[in-house]
């Protein structure tokens, strides 16, 4: 624990490191160059009454950022200008330049305002100093209230109603279509899957074909081949997928080819021996 005391002083120290403003001061001049406003600038009130420039005045801001404890000068990494509009919302940032020495010097010429200046109103514009630093704690200073003229109304970019909110857009969708009674939706099934047997039946019987070898060894293997593809087409129609069909019509396909050479050179056979 001893080993870790002077670290922990340290880091106590630099913790405690605070930045502080020496001399901070403004000035407002005319377009002419004559001063019509020089206060200090304190860090604990702001200037009474408010700051205010006409179209043509210049604000001139100076300090110095010291180290509160030991007064040495402090160069931060970060200085900013933060201007806020507090009735419209509006907010800009300016980067301050900052010397070695810790110096900071910034101008405003409202002949020639920064970007970083927002739209202003007729409200005061709220000025706040940012100060960051990686070896001391952050200092935040309301420095005064800043009355500006009124910038001009923005133009509105002509695309800027496609970026508005539309009304919720109210759909409106068709009743769902009425089911026939599933009597009727039976009868109809049933003659799709049953008519067509019907009908090979009635043309069966009324032409009488002659099939004597259809069950014969040679030629019944062909004749469940057949019927394999049959059973194959409709677990397709039920359950399976098209790659499965596939894999099993290529197997059938190959049966089906060896079991019908069989049975065409059987019947060719018993053709042949039938002559005389």
């Amino acid at each position: 624990m001893k080993l870790f005391a002077p670290l922990l002083l340290l880091a106590a120290t630099v913790q405690a490191s605070i930045l502080t403003l020496q001399s901070p001061k403004f000035t407002i001049s005319s377009k002419n160059g004559d001063q019509l406003r020089s206060e200090p600038i304190s860090m604990t009130q702001k200037p009474s009454p408010p700051l205010q420039l006409s179209p043509a005045d210049t604000l001139k801001l100076s300090f110095q950022i010291v180290d509160k404890d030991n007064g040495k000068a402090v160069q931060p990494q970060q200085v900013f200008l933060r201007f806020y509009d507090e009735e419209s919302g509006e907010e800009g940032i300016q980067p301050l330049r900052v010397a070695s020495t810790g110096k900071v010097k910034f101008e405003l010429n409202m002949s020639k305002p920064p970007l970083s200046l927002p739209p202003t109103s007729t409200a005061p514009l709220q000025v706040t100093l940012l100060l960051g630093s990686s070896s001391h704690a952050p200092l935040k200073v309301q420095l005064f209230d800043l009355y500006v003229p009124a910038s001009y109304p923005v133009v509105p970019h002509p695309d800027e109603a496609s970026f508005h909110l539309l009304p919720e857009i109210q759909h409106t969708f068709r009743p769902d279509p009425k089911l026939p009674p599933r009597f009727i939706s039976a009868v109809f099934a049933g003659a799709v899957v049953f008519g067509p047997w019907v009908v090979f039946l009635v043309l069966l019987f009324t032409i009488s074909p002659r099939i004597p070898r259809l069950f014969s060894p040679n030629v019944l293997p062909f004749t469940l081949s057949l019927g394999a593809f049959e059973y194959l087409l409709y677990q397709y129609w039920v359950s399976l997928k098209l790659g499965d069909v596939l894999l099993y019509g290529a197997v059938l396909g190959l049966v089906t080819l060896f079991t019908g050479r069989r049975a065409l050179s059987s019947i060719a056979e018993k053709r042949m021996g039938a002559k005389p």
